[in-house]
């Protein structure tokens, strides 16, 4: 597969959080990149050299306008409206590498959608996206995008991003429990055992994943990639995680999904099902590993919320997390009323399970890891 070597590159974006990591590892591989964004956010670990092209990429005349004469060997698309840009950039690149999301898929905005109801596990880069308004506008919108890149590109890359972790991220879910954390919490409410998985990505990880696409600029041409983490864990496991980095370990107390209001800002969404990502394709294609192992990447992100967001009144109403501590206290109240309830019932015969090569094994008091011969 070949390689791109020393060409002309446009990165509409750049300033997000995979922004500069991208921008830089196009300039170390010897790349010209040029940066077009709205200019609000400037990054200071971009080099100075580089040239800006400040206008908004979600307005169709100004972005056509703010590279009128101009062409570039490869354009990366990471914010702004894709739809327009695929359309301006025709005839002005051979190679554009796009940016996208896993709300593509069907099953991920709206699990009841499907039948069973959720994502596959794992879901491929060619299972079903969404194709009506069920799932919303905006997941519709995005797979007509998707479509549209490739009928105006066919040689382009795709990459659908997953929640992406990392420092200045704008919608940053850990906040939720390093918060509390913070704030001295010890239990923390989490919906349905915390088990859910959703696939996500250190920033470096993404950015490594996403680079991959001009080191083999003629092997990725026309192919979409999902992005991931190579070890993800679960929302109790990343809760453990930050309590342990902090110094406050956490109690979990599980709550039925559909009563933990609490779980909502931290999954980014309504439902608790799991969407896991498949990445077999970019790992066999590409040759994809994560660059920092992704405990280690939670654990940073952890430290650099703890030390810039407590200022940032701002965030918590982005999350919608209203951390309203009497309301969670009151839910684990009611909570445990139930379980003491549910505990009274009296069984015939109580369920236990079986280990297959030992025989069956009771499970006294309805509790996990009490066996007894």
């Amino acid at each position: 597969m070949g390689q791109a070597d020393g060409v002309n590159i446009l990165v509409i974006g750049g300033t997000g959080p995979t922004g500069p990591h991208i921008v830089n590892g196009l300039v170390d591989r010897g790349h010209t990149v040029t940066i077009l964004h709205t200019g609000r956010h400037e990054v200071d670990t971009i080099p100075d050299h580089l040239e800006h092209i400040h206008t908004d990429p979600f307005d169709e005349d100004a972005f056509r306008s703010s590279i009128e004469g101009r062409n570039f060997d490869v354009v990366f698309a990471m914010y702004g409206r894709l739809r327009s840009i695929v359309k301006v950039l025709v005839g002005r690149t051979p190679r554009l590498i796009s940016i996208g999301g896993v709300p593509v898929y069907s099953g991920y905005a709206e699990p009841a959608v499907e039948f069973p109801e959720g994502m596959a596990v794992p879901t491929n880069e060619d299972d079903l996206l969404v194709g009506d308004e069920r799932s919303g506008p905006k997941p519709l919108k995005m797979a007509e995008s998707e479509e549209l890149t490739f009928s105006l590109h066919p040689d382009a890359t795709h990459f659908r991003y997953p929640y992406i972790y990392g420092p200045n991220q704008v919608l940053p879910r850990e906040w939720t429990l390093v918060k509390r954390a913070l704030d001295g919490r010890r239990r923390v409410i989490v919906p349905d055992g915390g088990l859910t998985v959703a696939t996500s990505a250190f920033v470096e990880n993404a950015t490594s994943a996403v680079l991959l696409a001009v080191d083999h600029i003629d092997g990725s041409a026309g192919e979409i990639y999902n992005v991931g983490d190579d070890r993800q864990f679960t929302y109790a496991q990343i809760a453990q995680i930050i309590g342990d980095e902090l110094g406050n370990p956490f109690e979990l107390v599980s709550v039925p999904g559909e009563l933990a209001a609490t779980g909502g800002p931290f999954l980014l969404n309504h439902s608790s099902a799991h969407s896991i990502l498949s990445t077999e394709k970019i790992r066999q294609q590409l040759g994809y590993r994560d660059k920092m192992d992704p405990e280690d990447g939670l654990r940073r992100t952890v430290r650099w919320q703890a030390e810039n967001l407590p200022s940032d009144a701002g965030v918590a109403a982005r999350l919608q997390d209203p951390f309203d501590y009497a309301a969670e206290d009151a839910l684990i109240a009611a909570t445990e009323r139930y379980a003491e309830a549910v505990g009274r019932i009296e069984w015939e015969h109580m369920p236990g399970w079986t280990f297959g090569y030992y025989g069956p094994r009771e499970n006294p008091g309805g509790r996990r890891g009490s066996f007894r011969a």
